[in-house]
């Protein structure tokens, strides 16, 4: 078993956890919220999250600084949902456990997650006209579109949705031209 595979057989049964525990408080849809915030804050700070994955540093210490950073922006069930995997020491596997937890939230809801990266930033008008393209291709009734910029994709855009890529860029044309002309 691949080491990815192996944080994720851990984190998955805290991710399930977490969500039972907000369909019985009704705090799902704030849940997310709450964890979309802390993983974008994790995802920009690596200090903070080489403090939070550092054995050398005690669980007060990182129980505090949990504390004073998220105590009056997300919902006491969330941090201390936090507190207890520092107590557990599964700290270091919060942004797994996030990543799945979504997962698991937006099928529960009926919401399909699309990865989308462009080389420039995409118009309100241009992102629902994907969104609405997504939601005809899949069937589905939500789409969360995740829109990362990649300036090595020169032009267009790549749409990663679960296993399926669709690949618009300039990059990926000149890729396909490439393999062609050395095939041939």
């Amino acid at each position: 078993m691949s080491y990815k595979g192996l944080l994720v057989k851990v984190a998955l049964p805290y991710a399930e956890a977490l969500l039972e525990s907000a369909k019985d408080s009704n705090a799902v849809t704030k849940t997310n919220q709450d964890l979309s915030l802390i993983f974008d804050i994790l995802s920009q700070s690596t200090d903070l999250k080489f403090f939070l994955e550092n054995p050398l540093i005690t669980l007060v210490a990182k129980k505090n600084v949990l504390n004073q950073l998220f105590l009056n922006q997300v919902d006491y069930f969330v941090l201390k949902f936090l507190l207890v995997l520092i107590d557990r020491r599964r700290i270091a596997l919060l942004s797994v456990i996030i990543e799945k937890y979504l997962d698991l939230a937006y099928k529960l809801d009926s919401t399909i997650i699309a990865e989308e990266s462009t080389a420039t930033a995409f118009t309100e008008l241009q992102q629902s006209n994907i969104i609405q393209k997504i939601k005809e291709l899949t069937n589905s009734k939500k789409v969360k579109l995740e829109i990362k910029i990649d300036t090595n994709l020169i032009g267009g855009f790549t749409v990663k949705i679960g296993s399926k890529i669709i690949d618009t860029s300039l990059s990926g044309k000149l890729k396909q031209i490439a393999f062609y002309l050395n095939t041939n």
